[in-house]
């Protein structure tokens, strides 16, 4: 998915939360909901969330430079692990405190209809952004299952924000139960019930997201139709005798840096065997635009570093 996809899903979901955190920020002031605040905090945390992927897409999208000679490409990961952290920290901390609070000290709802009212409102806003995100993921995921594209997805943007607004619809729906079930059984201990609900939810899902945004920041390889396809190149390539392995990993959703160890026939001159190696890094950025860099490695097979090896979304 290109960058510009990424950064449209990522400001539909801010517009989108800022008009919700708005509504429920005035409608938890009015009403004193425990539950309306938790989806107050959940938003307006949500809202800070998309900013830092905006930024973590411009900065990510700076060039190389002498400091970092294989781009910024790592700084989306960096930040999508913080935006992670944060649905844990704020989301789902504030929620599990402000429920408990309630629960200890209840306070009944006032003016339950501005509740339903504005749950119904950020149901509409959420939803639009949810079908922004919904629509981008699918797109990228092609063929594959749900999980499994989240687990072989490079770019995290997407199905954070996927993530964060499928929580957040989830979220809407709890309060509003919490709601009802606050005033129709006259006990608003329930309404902290709801925000405590809010909190785990927000909770297992920064679990998840944590998860899967750690291992793209420490390094992931690239997918093995890649692998496949570069060691098939080095394969054809005048001089070779044999493609002995390739190690790749990650720099950023589109960027790879690849190390490709080759057996070359013994029968090459010097000169030639750097027209060879020129000629393989220029054939493989030319089919493969994404990678970065090819370094090339001549040694005897039975001297490899390293072997072709099943990546990730192969397990």
């Amino acid at each position: 998915m290109a960058r510009h996809d990424s950064g449209r899903v990522v400001v539909a979901a801010l517009l989108g939360n800022v008009l919700v955190a708005a509504t429920k920020t005035a409608a938890a002031l009015i009403t004193g909901s425990s539950a309306m605040l938790s989806e107050a905090v959940h938003t307006i945390a949500d809202t800070g969330n998309e900013l830092l992927l905006l930024y973590g897409l411009r900065r990510a999208a700076r060039p190389a430079d002498a400091d970092h000679p294989f781009g910024h490409g790592r700084e989306l990961y960096f930040w999508s692990f913080v935006v992670a952290l944060l649905v844990f920290a704020l989301g789902a901390g504030v929620s599990i405190y402000e429920g408990i609070s309630h629960i200890q000290h209840p306070v009944p709802i006032t003016n339950p209809v501005v509740n339903y009212v504005v749950l119904a409102l950020a149901l509409v806003f959420e939803g639009g952004s949810w079908t922004v995100a919904l629509s981008a993921f699918r797109a990228a995921k092609g063929e594959l299952g749900y999980w499994e594209a989240v687990r072989r997805s490079k770019d995290p943007t997407t199905f954070l924000v996927l993530a964060e607004d499928t929580g957040a619809i989830l979220g809407i729906l709890i309060a509003f139960a919490g709601t009802a079930a606050a005033q129709v059984l006259q006990n608003p201990v329930l309404d902290g019930v709801a925000s405590i609900s809010i909190g785990l939810l927000l909770g297992l899902t920064a679990l998840v997201l944590a998860r899967e945004t750690k291992g793209l920041l420490i390094g992931e390889p690239a997918r093995s139709e890649l692998v496949m396809s570069i060691c098939r190149i080095a394969t054809e390539q005048a001089g070779v005798k044999r493609s002995n392995g390739l190690f790749t990993v990650h720099l950023g959703p589109r960027q790879v840096l690849a190390a490709l160890s080759v057996e070359f026939k013994d029968t090459l001159t010097a000169a030639e065997l750097e027209t060879a190696v020129a000629e393989l890094e220029k054939r493989v950025r030319e089919r493969h635009p994404e990678v970065v860099s090819v370094l090339v490695k001549p040694q005897r097979s039975d001297q490899a570093d390293f072997r072709l090896a099943p990546s990730k979304d192969e397990g």
